[in-house]
């Protein structure tokens, strides 16, 4: 699967991902965003495919999502965003310049990374994959972490402020999908006029989905 869009000079950026998980998808959608080359390789995950020595060479975590950019290997999805950013966009939107918006950015960043993680992630991580977590924690987490992005989105039209940025991009995936973890955005209006704004973005894609589970 590759996105065929990009100039014939160019050779595509490698992604190592799983379909449906949400760190790989954010990579995806940035990539997609800035309407960069790229080809996706999937990861037998289930058979543990991303702890083997190949892939190790790329990832030394065996982590996903990781790329290969033309050689550059880099792994953990928050930091592949930055780099494809610096590396390939002009506009510092995505990434300002300014002291308080690049720390804002980088707060949700961290959100993305903790609260986001443990929980919309976990939540759907144990009904999705059957993962052994907490599902009730993960969801308490999760309505925690939506009351506070509601609030803020309510007198804004992205996390950051009046633009998207990687803060937007990080925070997407596991927020829209996470009605597949029996955490419902019903009582979030806000969060979805949120994510409605993202998917409207030129050249956005979206992540495999996952049939809602009955009490979702």
């Amino acid at each position: 699967m590759m996105n065929t869009n990009f100039p014939t000079h160019a050779a595509p950026i490698k992604l190592y991902r799983h379909p449906k998980s949400g760190h790989c998808h954010r990579v995806e959608l940035m990539m997609a965003l800035l309407d960069l080359p790229y080809e996706v390789i999937d990861i037998d995950v289930a058979n543990a495919a991303h702890k083997e020595p190949p892939f190790l060479a790329i990832s030394p975590f065996g982590q996903i999502p990781a790329i290969d950019d033309n050689g550059f290997t880099l792994a953990d999805s928050n930091a592949i965003l930055i780099y494809l950013v610096k590396s390939y966009s002009t506009d510092d939107t995505w990434l300002p310049d300014s002291p308080a918006s690049a720390a804002e950015v980088q707060r949700w960043l961290s959100v993305a990374a903790g609260e986001i993680a443990y929980g919309p992630c976990a939540a759907r991580l144990a009904v999705v994959f059957n993962a052994t977590l907490d599902h009730e924690a993960a969801k308490a987490a999760s309505h925690r972490l939506f009351a506070v992005m509601e609030q803020t989105l309510a007198s804004r039209d992205f996390l950051s402020g009046s633009a998207m940025t990687l803060a937007d991009v990080a925070g997407y995936s596991y927020t829209a999908h996470a009605p597949e973890g029996s955490v419902s955005l019903d009582d979030y209006p806000s969060i979805r006029a949120w994510l409605k704004k993202i998917e409207s973005q030129d050249r956005f894609v979206g992540m495999a989905r996952t049939p809602l589970p009955e009490n979702a």
